[in-house]
């Protein structure tokens, strides 16, 4: 028999102590430039802290120069972050169609070097464990890293490697944490078939508040087995 190459355990306490030879992953998303406010009690020391988008209100420098900060002070190794539809000047795109200011995008993702490892269509390794990050959805109203559904969302998610530990994408796949009070699912369905062809352990996303825990706080456990 194979053992898989990692295990997951849900985390219900933040004080649980972590056991040995275990990696803990603090993740967040939608925090809205609200990041200061959360209780230290909600903060619990990690391995990796994730954020999966949406940690500005509009993509306002101010709230990306105190989220850096916020990330600086975390009691984590190692943080991985992707931008969501409120984080308008990550977006090169809406930066020079909307609002006109060229070397907004630039800036932001400046800001936030230092802090921590920033994904775009990108993937990272941390402590072996593989992640990619990505930060568009369907069409959400007139925000930032929409694009329409179908074949302009298959092509961005051809790029996801085939094997993965986590997936970090702003909005979630079909039918999953996606519906909105309007009953509207707002998930992508090029998404969903994406990841079932795949070999993705977790997907981490937002985007639905209707469908977010409070605070948007999930702890998850892995460990490495042996090779």
């Amino acid at each position: 028999m194979v053992e898989p190459r990692c295990r997951l355990s849900l985390v219900t306490d933040p004080r649980q102590d972590k056991p040995e030879g275990w990696t803990r992953f603090v993740c967040f998303s939608d925090t809205h430039g609200l990041h200061a406010k959360i209780p230290a009690k909600h903060m619990p020391e990690a391995d990796v802290l994730l954020h999966a988008g949406d940690f500005t209100n509009q993509g306002e420098v101010s709230q990306v120069q105190s989220f850096a900060q916020w990330l600086r002070d975390y009691p984590a190794k190692e943080k991985v972050v992707i931008a969501g539809n409120h984080d308008l000047s990550f977006d090169e795109e809406y930066c020079r169609a909307r609002m006109k200011k060229t070397s907004m995008c630039a800036e932001v993702k400046e800001t936030l070097s230092g802090s921590c490892t920033y994904l775009e269509d990108e993937f990272v390794e941390v402590f072996g464990y593989r992640i990619y990050g990505s930060p568009w959805q369907p069409e959400f109203c007139d925000w930032a890293f929409n694009l329409p559904r179908g074949e302009a969302l298959a092509k961005v998610w051809k790029k996801i490697p085939d094997s993965l530990d986590i997936l970090m994408t702003h909005g979630p796949a079909y039918s999953i944490l996606d519906k909105c009070q309007s009953g509207l699912n707002a998930g992508c369905e090029e998404l969903l078939k994406a990841i079932r062809k795949r070999n993705v352990k977790v997907h981490l996303s937002g985007h639905i508040h209707e469908e977010c825990l409070d605070l948007h706080l999930f702890l998850q456990v892995f460990r490495r087995q042996p090779s």
